[in-house]
């Protein structure tokens, strides 16, 4: 099952404001977080039994875009995710779920 979900960084979000003044990217851990939280929202998996096995930053976010967050399970029951705007890749990853 893919499923996905859709968001607008703010211009007013709290992490730009360091991130870097006079040009402004969403951090790689503001990232993490909105495909975790997309995941947990959408499913049963509890994310203090997963284990981060790959992610890759591709592409900065910019205040305005537009996310889009998809993720499926995959046969060997790990989560693969992904973050694109514009039909550019930003994020890349997986996680396993480990045995609770």
């Amino acid at each position: 099952m893919n499923t996905m979900t859709h968001c607008t960084v703010p211009f007013d979000h709290p992490a730009l404001t360091g991130h870097f003044p006079g040009a402004p990217i969403l951090p790689g851990v503001v990232l993490l977080d909105l495909a975790l939280q997309a995941i947990t929202d959408a499913s049963s998996i509890v994310l203090h039994h997963c284990t981060i096995n790959s992610i890759k930053f591709l592409s900065p976010v910019h205040p305005g875009e537009v996310l889009s967050i998809s993720h499926s399970q995959m046969d060997n029951g790990a989560v693969r995710f992904d973050i694109s705007t514009n039909n550019r890749k930003i994020v890349s990853g997986s996680l396993v779920i480990n045995s609770k």
